[in-house]
Parts: structure tokens; C-alpha cells; sequence
């Protein structure tokens, strides 16, 4: 089983969209027994919260729910729980190395890396870009499928 946790500042916008394209392109495969996705923040600010309302319009927009997701904080358990964790910006990683007291197995990785980028995924925090955001979603998220389902 692909155990893989998409972390952001506050799990409110990036991270959940990534969470639920990832789990509509295994369902879309018939693979959903082979992953557990979730998605955490790194920071308390949202911790509760439901997705931002531009995160839901944008995915129920292409037919995509976040029903029942709640924000939530990442854990130090969280890296032994997790096989890939996923950070949406740069400004994560630094979280999550400090989160984690490093990453001595090499688990966290930045999404747009599985696609050949070296970039953060679009914040439509600052610029009210959902899709924008959806699309780097969608491309980071495709490549890591593809990544993991050729190992």
C-alpha cells in the first residue's frame, strides 16, 4: 500500500486539493486499495476548518468532493505513518525537516518534483488563482501516480 500525506501551511487550500485529485485519479484507475491519501497542515491557523470555499468550488467544479475533510495538523507521527509526504512550497519542507528533525529516509519530497519542476504549487491564498492551483495539482499529482505505479 502507497501511504501519502500532501502537507501545506493550513491545509485549507493546496494540500486537501491535492488530497482529492490524488484519491479521483486511483479511484478513475480502480486502485483505491492500493493507497491511503490524506492531507495535513503544518501550521494551527485553519486547524478544524473545512477546505477554503474556493478549493471546494474549484473541485466540485470538475466533479470532485472534499466532503466530510477537516483541516488538520501534521504530527511527528505523522513520518512514520507516511511512505511519501508531499509539500506544496518551500516554506513546508522547512516545516516538516523541523516537524520531523530531519528526514533521514528521504520520505519528503516537494509535489512538483515527481513532475520535473522545481517549484511550489500555485497559493491562491495570496492570489485567488484556484485554478492555477489545480492545475499544478493535477500535473504533480498525475506524475506521482505514474511514479508510483511504475516502481
Amino acid at each position: 500500500m502507497y501511504r501519502v500525506l500532501f502537507v501545506c501551511h493550513g491545509n485549507i487550500c493546496r494540500s486537501p486539493m491535492a488530497e482529492f485529485i490524488m484519491k479521483d485519479i486511483v479511484k478513475k484507475h480502480k486502485v483505491e486499495h492500493l493507497f491511503h491519501i490524506e492531507s495535513a497542515a503544518c501550521h494551527t491557523d485553519a486547524i478544524g476548518c473545512r477546505p477554503h470555499r474556493g478549493t471546494r468550488a474549484k473541485l466540485q467544479e470538475v466533479g470532485i468532493s472534499t466532503e466530510g475533510k477537516t483541516a488538520r495538523l501534521i504530527t511527528r507521527v505523522d513520518y512514520e505513518r507516511f511512505d511519501y509526504i508531499i509539500a506544496m512550497d518551500y516554506y513546508n519542507l522547512r516545516d516538516l525537516e523541523r516537524t520531523f528533525l530531519g528526514d533521514k529516509e528521504h520520505k519528503v519530497k516537494m509535489l512538483l518534483e515527481y513532475a520535473g519542476l522545481d517549484r511550489d504549487v500555485a497559493d491562491p491564498w495570496y492570489t485567488g488563482d484556484f485554478d492555477a492551483t489545480y492545475d499544478d495539482c493535477v500535473l504533480g499529482c498525475n506524475a506521482l501516480y505514474k511514479f508510483l505505479m511504475s516502481k
